[in-house]
């Protein structure tokens, strides 16, 4: 899963349990819906990642990508935050992102027996929790 800067999911990819993350790094990055423009100059597009995408192929795909990696452990993550408290911890948007598809039930444990549907139902997840994140003046579920 690849999410943005406010936790909004980006792109999924459902594979099975024994396949690890770094193997499926180029199709998370090709299956991203909304492709963001061209950043100008002075902003570049950013990718935080854990210590397990250290290696020469994933930083390569992330590069071939247009990214620039930013990948630390959590205890180098956690010697930055002594030297410096004011500044924020990247990687705790994809924890957090986690959390929310683990709010939904259905999502949780897996009952479905299709791969379709249940990255049907992720998709449906991560739709209501960008909608979620959209400030709005009135409530409209409840007018």
């Amino acid at each position: 899963m690849l999410v943005g800067g406010r936790g909004v999911p980006l792109s999924l990819v459902v594979t099975g349990a024994n396949r690890h993350d770094v193997s499926q790094l180029e199709a998370v990055l090709d299956a991203i819906v909304i492709e963001r423009p061209n950043p100008p100059l002075r902003r570049h597009k950013h990718l935080c990642a854990d210590a397990g995408y250290t290696g020469a192929p994933a930083l390569k795909v992330i590069e071939e990508h247009g990214y620039i990696p930013h990948i630390k452990g959590r205890g180098q993550e956690a010697d930055e935050l002594k030297r410096d408290p004011e500044k924020r911890a990247r990687r705790w948007v994809l924890e957090v992102a986690h959390s929310w598809f683990n709010r939904f039930r259905k999502l949780l444990v897996r009952y479905e027996k299709l791969d379709r549907s249940f990255l049907a139902l992720n998709h449906l997840a991560a739709s209501i929790m960008a909608f979620r994140k959209i400030k709005l003046d009135a409530n409209i579920i409840y007018g």
